[in-house]
């Protein structure tokens, strides 16, 4: 039987079958397997789509092997996804930049005391033990600039920065025949990032798992577009099957940007309890919240959500809150209270109910997305 045809100007971009990318999603919390692993990408690419690694879970160097891995595995296009924050905050326990690793139990030490009572006082109530967790000063997030050279050197096919923007690499990369993308979740940033040079702009909608905005998809998407012109747009944030992708064609978009559905595939690197979180959940459970990272975040809803704003404490800023809850998820999952867990999810959640491969997940939102492209809709409406 023929493969189905679902082509956009998107796909003799990237020389892809299909405008369909696997999002770079990193880990929820340090020291866990990246969320989009090179076994993802290799899959997403393999069935036609374009798989993008999650690299902000990896050191500079493991960056390095992961590419070249994913080389190892397939011929087809790919991309690398880096956080690239405009200021880390670096003061306090992580301020050395002597060492490469640095126990997590030690830079706690040094946050501000009303957060580090509130550690402590959830560590005693709840019997959590302490975190054995050592936190890597060599990550692509705490050293960007190295890490983009590696994707430069090893001529990754598409950078994509889920955070920040990747304008100051621009000239560089396509003088290396690369493409850049940058992910928005505002009209203002979109004008701003399509001025920067880049190729691509992903406009995330409210929906979206992981980092995100105000500004729902359906609004967002619209706005972003006539900002970001002549830039090509990819739409993110509530789409998991192929009536979100038709929806998102139909609105102009030369392809989309999927993340929790391909995070709930065999192949996806959420931790177990974090891909069951994702199968129960109604499109009301996921929160969006400062407890993770600082910014705001989609997580899958879960009782540490309560915890935090319970608190009354502020944020710290990235990545520094990223310690605070590392530590903790990291108590509550030795300590087995998985109702205090949740991953990174968005709140295309509510129709996720299976667990399958990635390949799978595509060629299902392929063949619906085609067949309401090219038979349901005409059949239903009328045009002249």
């Amino acid at each position: 039987m023929a493969r189905p045809v679902l082509r956009t100007p998107l796909c003799d971009m990237l020389n892809i079958e299909y405008p369909i990318l696997s999002a770079g999603m990193g880990p929820t919390l340090i020291g866990e397997k990246t969320g989009a692993p090179v076994e993802l990408v290799v899959a997403v690419s393999e069935a036609g789509g374009l798989g993008v690694l999650g690299g902000s879970g990896y050191t500079v160097e493991e960056l390095r092997e992961a590419i070249r891995e994913i080389k190892k595995q397939t011929d087809k296009p790919f991309g690398v996804d880096l956080l690239l924050p405009k200021k880390l905050d670096l003061d306090g326990g992580m301020g050395s930049k002597q060492v490469e690793k640095l126990p997590l139990q030690a830079i706690l030490e040094t946050i501000p005391k009303p957060h580090k009572d509130w550690v402590n006082k959830i560590k005693t109530e709840m019997g959590l033990p302490d975190t054995q967790i050592m936190v890597r000063m060599n990550t692509t997030t705490m050293r960007p600039k190295e890490s983009v050279q590696v994707c430069i050197e090893e001529k990754v096919p598409l950078f994509c920065a889920g955070l920040g923007n990747p304008g100051f690499m621009v000239p560089e990369a396509h003088a290396n025949g690369m493409k850049v993308l940058a992910i928005t979740g505002n009209a203002k940033n979109a004008k701003r990032l399509a001025e920067a040079g880049i190729d691509l702009l992903v406009a995330q909608g409210h929906e979206g798992g992981g980092h995100t905005g105000r500004i729902g998809t359906m609004a967002l998407l619209p706005a972003a577009m006539d900002a970001a012109a002549p830039v090509p747009l990819l739409a993110a944030g509530g789409i998991g099957d192929g009536r979100g992708i038709a929806a998102a064609l139909a609105m102009g978009c030369t392809g989309v940007w999927i993340g929790t559905r391909f995070l709930a595939t065999d192949e996806g690197g959420a931790l177990p309890v974090n891909k069951q979180r994702i199968l129960s959940s109604t499109d009301e459970d996921t929160r969006v919240s400062t407890a993770y990272t600082g910014k705001t975040l989609r997580a899958s809803y879960n009782k540490f959500h309560d915890l935090w704003a319970e608190s009354g404490l502020a944020p710290l800023p990235f990545p520094t809150q990223v310690m605070i809850s590392s530590a903790l998820l990291d108590g509550f999952i030795a300590a087995n209270k998985d109702e205090y867990v949740g991953g990174l999810a968005g709140q295309i959640s509510g129709i996720i109910k299976e667990i399958k491969p990635a390949r799978q997940v595509l060629e299902e939102m392929v063949a619906e997305t085609v067949d309401i492209l090219g038979r349901r809709l005409p059949q239903t409406v009328k045009v002249k």
